[in-house]
């Protein structure tokens, strides 16, 4: 337990007292956000926040395992590199969609070669497909959440805080040291970028928080249940940000937009629209991230009957949500 406490203290103590640092270099090499009219700051935002999160993460790991982490560990820090530094390089000249799904795959590559992938009772390519689909959609979800200042880096604390639980109860030291690092490094972020925010952590930040995140889901054990209902455990994890990408894509694609186009029409931005201020609708979201979280928790202790059963309300209140939200989305548009 002293090593988990040791990653996370250490992590959000890079956090805290590198952002000053990395704010001082973004403001410098001119790497900010400009305002526009999409967009609520008025003032040019530094980027780059995510090197803080990156580093704070992946120095705490490095030292609570003495510089040489374990094989599957260093194959994981090896692979969020990669797309880190795709990240880095899409907030110093945009890339193309392409190039960072290019980047993704290179992570994805290396995971593959560590063994981090999917263990369904499945072929092993069926595995391998799985995993690249969810690391894939979970990636460019946490990085499409990134809309609102305090967002995406609390949704993420959110989640590891209940892989790190998960990866504690089932011995899985592993995912937990790198649950506990991830968590102290989001944490130490949102001190500078809590509403309101005073850095953004830009596409290297959300790109390494979303595959980190994706690769950490996929590797807890549960095994005192069947896989025929532990499955859902991720999907639950991670239902908040495949709630918000899933209600983009549709309500884009309805309206004849790509989806990869930017825009205010995100779940968070419908709860300003419903009355709510920035802060409290980043506030509900974690709530709701919390609530998904447990119901994880419950589902893998469940039988087959009561994980089906909670999965099906689940499927059919998100469902409605979805509905509701895309026609209150319509109707102030009057489209």
């Amino acid at each position: 337990m002293l090593a988990f406490l040791a990653a996370f203290f250490i992590a959000l103590a890079i956090t805290l007292a590198g952002l000053p640092w990395v704010r001082r270099a973004a403001l410098a090499l001119n790497l900010v956000d400009a305002p526009s009219q999409r967009k609520a700051h008025r003032t040019p935002m530094p980027l780059l926040g995510g090197v803080g999160i990156f580093l704070g993460a992946i120095l705490a790991v490095l030292v609570i395992y003495r510089g040489e982490p374990e094989p599957t560990v260093f194959g994981v820090l090896l692979a969020t590199t990669v797309v880190a530094l795709t990240g880095l390089i899409d907030d110093y000249r945009p890339l193309p969609a392409w190039a960072k799904l290019a980047g993704q795959l290179a992570g994805f590559l290396i995971l593959a070669a560590f063994g981090v992938r999917v263990r369904l009772p499945l072929p092993p390519v069926v595995n391998y497909a799985i995993t690249l689909l969810w690391l894939l959609g979970i990636t460019n979800a946490i990085n499409f959440l990134d809309n609102m200042d305090g967002l995406s880096a609390g949704i993420a604390a959110v989640i590891a805080s209940f892989i790190l639980l998960l990866a504690l109860a089932n011995g899985q030291f592993l995912v937990a040291a790198l649950s506990a690092a991830l968590l102290g490094a989001c944490l130490g972020f949102l001190r500078y970028n809590f509403p309101p925010a005073r850095i953004f952590m830009g596409d290297v930040g959300s790109l390494f928080l979303g595959f980190l995140l994706a690769a950490m889901g996929i590797e807890p054990r549960f095994p005192d249940n069947s896989n025929f209902v532990t499955w859902m455990v991720p999907i639950f994890l991670f239902g908040l940000p495949i709630f918000d990408m899933t209600l983009v894509v549709v309500s884009r694609l309805r309206r004849g937009l790509s989806p990869n186009t930017a825009g205010r029409d995100h779940t968070s931005h419908r709860l300003v629209r419903l009355g709510f201020s920035s802060r409290e609708a980043v506030l509900i979201l974690y709530l709701f991230c919390g609530v998904l979280g447990m119901m994880a928790l419950y589902i893998t202790q469940a039988s087959i009957v009561e994980g089906y059963l909670v999965g099906g309300i689940a499927a059919a209140l998100a469902l409605t949500a979805l509905v509701w939200l895309e026609r209150q989305w319509k109707e102030s548009e009057g489209t």
